[in-house]
């Protein structure tokens, strides 16, 4: 099961200009169709007067989740050539959206993929490129006598603590490594008066 990956940090942007017509492309780090839409949404607002917004994205430790969209542009010129560089790249979790600005000059279809490629190349030139680990997220509930045991095994099994709260019971959010989640989970349980929570 793997679940190391390559991905960018944060956004980037690159630039390809071809016989007056400018491509702007941005590469944008993201987990869920959701925040893609929500990107795309805010990309066609603040470059309303673009002729085209092509993209491509990959999600997932497991690369299996991808999409490329020409926005107009003709058959597999933009959005084919965008994801053949995050593929090349070997990275996930990365939208890359390239705007185009008409320049009056009909590029060509080769002209087309290479600008598209080109311009998706530099948005990954510049961007900071880091590895990372899919994670699952434990929620646990736990009695106070119990303590020691579960923060020995926390000890041992190095998961993050991404949240405590020690009140009346105890309560804890823990992110590991997904392949390290099951051996985790299977200590927790032989826990007595341990809850895993939703």
């Amino acid at each position: 099961m793997e679940d190391l990956y390559k991905t960018i940090k944060t956004v980037a942007e690159g630039l390809y200009k071809e016989k007056g017509s400018k491509f702007i492309a941005l590469a944008y780090p993201v987990y869920t169709e959701e925040e893609i839409k929500s990107i795309l949404v805010d990309i066609r607002t603040k470059y309303y007067d673009a002729r085209h917004h092509c993209y491509a994205y990959r999600l997932g430790a497991d690369k299996k989740r991808f999409r490329a969209n020409d926005d107009g542009e003709p058959s597999s010129t933009a959005g084919k050539p965008i994801l053949g560089q995050i593929l090349s790249a070997d990275l996930t979790n990365i939208l890359i959206v390239v705007v185009r600005y008409f320049g009056g000059i009909k590029l060509g279809v080769s002209g087309l993929i290479q600008a598209y490629k080109e311009a998706a190349a530099d948005a990954i030139a510049h961007a900071d490129i880091v590895e990372k680990t899919e994670n699952c997220l434990l929620r646990i509930r736990f009695d106070y006598r119990v303590i020691n045991e579960v923060m020995k095994v926390i000890k041992e099994e190095e998961p993050e603590v991404v949240a405590r709260e020690f009140e009346l019971e105890c309560r804890m959010t823990l992110s590991i490594r997904r392949k390290a989640c099951p051996h985790l989970i299977t200590r927790l349980e032989t826990i007595d008066s341990l809850i895993f929570e939703d």
